[in-house]
């Protein structure tokens, strides 16, 4: 991975720092399947460089942004950069501190303390992603600013305080103007170095589709692109909502087109069935004739067929 950074002209200072920070890294063997090994990197050096910066100096992360801006994917590469164990939290409203840190369960007719995802990852050295940390109650994390902030400690009731291992991490992700969502306090944020991330650039899609697709044409990949870059000035004007503007769903239905599903069905699925107001779903529908006026199959699409 450190030889993909290298190719998108990371600081070599800090790789070199990263090599020395993994010298003599060790992993408990149970552990090692959750060292996440992700075929997708994502894109954009000045955010790997900041984001590498936080990491190597021992801060927290929080990543904002709004959908499709690739912050689960960096979470996700940064453990792997690392090589350290992942814990992937969903948080919502009805996240409690036991979710969070464990609690008592019966084993063998004992009572033993079985450990949430922060308290695994605090004792072994993992990063640890809060997702959508804006969905979880104050209450919930509020259990958190003794971990966060520079006392590195984690006091579970009724069991001993844990010092945090040496390489935990935490990364969180966030978005604003969901459903759901709330603002965070500031006692909370100060806890974090924040990255606002960017939507994704047009020659980074570009990058993006051809280490997911090796084989795709580049006159389907320039309409792809062109698409997504359209799909975002419509969000952009107030035009249509962001439920279509989704990176996930254009890759999804790409892949659904190896299957035999026709590039602009697969779209419908991937895209447009997402804005559920039918003049949403028009506006989207007139993209992608625009873009795709006859109907693509993966012969079209790939220039290898033998799937």
């Amino acid at each position: 991975m450190i030889n993909k950074l290298r190719q998108q002209a990371v600081n070599p200072q800090l790789l070199e720092k990263v090599i020395a920070f993994n010298k003599n890294n060790t992993v408990e063997d149970q552990m090692k399947a959750r060292i996440p090994k992700d075929q997708i990197i994502y894109l954009g050096k000045d955010i790997w460089e900041q984001a590498i910066t936080a990491c190597l100096q021992g801060a927290n992360l929080l990543l904002v942004g709004p959908k499709s801006t690739g912050k689960n994917l960096l979470a996700s590469n940064l453990a792997m950069l690392f090589n350290r164990p992942s814990w992937n939290v969903s948080l919502n409203m009805n996240t409690d501190e036991n979710q969070l840190l464990g609690a008592d369960t019966f084993i063998n007719n004992e009572v033993v303390f079985r450990p949430g995802p922060i308290t695994q990852a605090s004792q072994l050295g993992g990063f640890c992603v809060l997702d959508e940390i804006n969905m979880a109650k104050n209450e919930a994390l509020s259990i958190l600013h003794a971990t966060l902030d520079d006392r590195r400690i984690l006091d579970i009731p009724g069991q001993d305080l844990i010092n945090l291992h040496e390489k935990t991490r935490f990364i969180a992700t966030m978005n604003y103007g969901y459903l759901g969502t709330r603002d965070l306090n500031e006692a909370l944020v100060s806890r974090f170095m924040v990255i606002d991330m960017p939507q994704i650039q047009e020659e980074y899609l570009n990058s993006l589709l051809s280490q997911r697709f090796p084989s795709i044409r580049s006159d389907s990949k320039k309409a792809l692109v062109h698409f997504f870059k359209d799909l975002e000035l419509k969000v952009e004007h107030a035009e249509i909502s962001s439920r279509a503007m989704d990176l996930r769903g254009l890759l999804s239905a790409i892949d659904a087109t190896k299957y035999g599903l026709s590039l602009q069905k697969a779209l419908n699925m991937g895209i447009t069935n997402k804005a559920f107001d039918s003049f949403e779903q028009e506006l989207i529908n007139d993209l992608i004739r625009l873009n795709f006026p006859k109907e693509l199959t993966k012969k079209e699409i790939f220039d290898d067929t033998d799937f």
